[in-house]
């Protein structure tokens, strides 16, 4: 199938997503691959449903949340450009070498790129902050019900009242940013893709 799938990659496809998300020939061959057989719909898309067959993200806490970061605002498909882009947030910051310079601006799996990343997971609204609300939401998503709601709203403000600087009572992406600059983010968002 391999083969198969590679064949209806076009090689300035192949070139294009090199310079936008720094994988290799044979990793971006290789997803392609993995991207048509999660395919079920044979479009050359993926759906919800198709992501939420995959294990890993089925039992994942966050699993939803990490699904919906591949879908653009109103969007229930995500072709394969734009689950490549989406994966580029994961690939380890030092691969960043080899690709400086290819594409303009900063990397996507750049530090801060990762950053925003997981912030827009807490940002369940999308207003640019995480609310008292929104971080108790993602906390409950996370821990399920071993710990009763009372202590989670205790982490909950905890949180806001270490990372809010500004008084709203919220977490800016700035503020974000602050309290995990000492946090090895690169590594902790990093997946490592076969060469």
């Amino acid at each position: 199938m391999g083969s198969r799938a590679s064949s209806l990659l076009r090689e300035e496809d192949i070139e294009e997503i090199k310079k936008e998300t720094g994988f290799s020939h044979s990793q971006i061959t290789r997803l392609y691959s993995r991207f048509h057989s999660l395919d079920k719909g044979e479009n050359g898309a993926l759906s919800r449903e198709d992501f939420q067959r995959i294990p890993e993200l089925a039992i994942n806490p966050l699993g939803d949340r990490i699904i919906n970061a591949f879908f653009p605002e109103g969007e229930d498909q995500v072709n394969f450009r734009g689950f490549m882009k989406t994966l580029a947030h994961f690939r380890p910051v030092e691969d960043n070498e080899k690709n400086k310079g290819l594409s303009s601006g900063e990397p996507l799996n750049s530090r801060m790129n990762k950053l925003l990343f997981a912030f827009r997971l807490y940002d369940l609204d999308r207003d640019d902050k995480i609310s008292r609300d929104e971080l108790l939401q993602v906390l409950r998503m996370m821990v399920g019900v071993n710990i009763s709601d009372e202590q989670l709203g205790s982490i909950a403000d905890r949180t806001i009242q270490e990372a809010d600087t500004n008084g709203d009572m919220c977490i800016s992406f700035s503020e974000f940013t602050k309290v995990l600059e000492k946090v090895d983010v690169e590594q902790k968002m990093s997946i490592r893709f076969l060469h």
